[in-house]
């Protein structure tokens, strides 16, 4: 089977590292914006020029209000047609990986049982190793915290000891 060209470009390196606010983990300015200009100019997509001239809006309450994080900054969200035009290419997207994975299962079921299975077993000693380790981080974790409480309930009692030791007894 030939892997389609969009899914060979996928999988190559670009070398672009976007820095900017993100939308589906995908940088908004550097390439939703332009992405969406260019699909508007070829008349693919139809948002409304507000959406790509503003993509982040002010976010506010069901009272009209600014709304603001716990730490007091106000919150921007992504303009609700570019938001909505997002998510329909993430959902695009899983889909066309979906199908392109169950094309390859349909042409080559054993060779992909196999690339499972071998998977499979090159994650096995991975997996003991990192549960051995958090069994070990667990007891440590607890045995601390024992003996930590154990130190605090000594503490406790020689303190209580020295009241005790302090108070007056008269008969």
């Amino acid at each position: 089977m030939e892997t389609p060209n969009y899914i060979k470009s996928l999988l190559m390196p670009n070398g672009r590292k976007p820095a900017g606010r993100k939308a589906w983990s995908i940088d908004l300015e550097t390439i939703w914006i332009p992405f969406f200009t260019a699909t508007n100019t070829v008349g693919d997509t139809h948002l409304p020029p507000d959406a790509l001239g503003c993509p982040l809006r002010l976010a506010y309450n069901a009272d009209g209000s600014v709304r603001f994080s716990k730490t007091g900054r106000p919150i921007a969200k992504v303009a609700k047609d570019l938001a909505d035009t997002i998510r329909m290419v993430r959902d695009n997207f899983s889909a066309g990986l979906l199908g392109y994975t169950e094309k390859v299962i349909g042409a080559d079921k054993a060779g992909y049982k196999a690339q499972v299975e071998l998977a499979r077993k090159a994650g096995e000693p991975i997996i003991a190793k990192d549960r051995a380790n958090l069994d070990r981080a667990m007891t440590l974790a607890v045995e601390e915290a024992v003996a930590k409480a154990e130190a605090e309930a000594e503490a406790e009692a020689k303190a209580k000891a020295k009241v005790r030791e302090k108070v007056p007894v008269t008969a």
